[in-house]
């Protein structure tokens, strides 16, 4: 079972990962103003995103709080911090500019808070890496 629950993680870290770089690259682009700019912090942000998401699942799997709404806006909120931090850091050091940075940060705490939600409401109903759930009557209610 808990080999299941790290292929569920790691398939959440590669699917969020795909919706917040194209977010990041299109922000990024349209901020600073250059593709290439756009391109670079997207790119860099594969990695270290990856590494914090997953780190993040793995902390919130182990915190054995019910799942609910509620759970999900948590959690939603904990990823933006440290996802808007990362990116802040990323798109100075990239771009050479903290204002460029702090722009590209706030613009994604809206687009990367509502894309995070879905994300989380989406896999909240796939079943995979957790068979046992599924057979329950409130998993069909919601």
């Amino acid at each position: 079972m808990r080999n299941l629950a790290h292929k569920r993680h790691l398939a959440k870290t590669l699917t969020w990962r795909v919706v917040g770089t194209i977010d990041t690259i299109l922000l990024s682009w349209f901020i600073s103003g250059n593709p290439l700019t756009g391109l670079k912090i997207g790119l860099a942000e594969v990695i270290t995103k990856m590494i914090l998401y997953y780190v993040h699942e793995r902390i919130w799997f182990n915190i054995g709080m019910p799942d609910s709404r509620k759970r999900h806006i948590i959690k939603t909120i904990t990823w933006r911090i440290v996802g808007t931090l990362d990116t802040i850091f990323l798109s100075w050091l990239i771009s050479g500019n903290p204002i460029t940075g702090l722009k590209i940060g706030m613009a994604e705490v809206l687009t990367k808070m509502a894309l995070y939600y879905f994300h989380e409401r989406a896999w909240y109903r796939i079943n995979f890496g957790l068979p046992k759930r599924r057979d329950t009557e409130k998993w069909k209610k919601i």
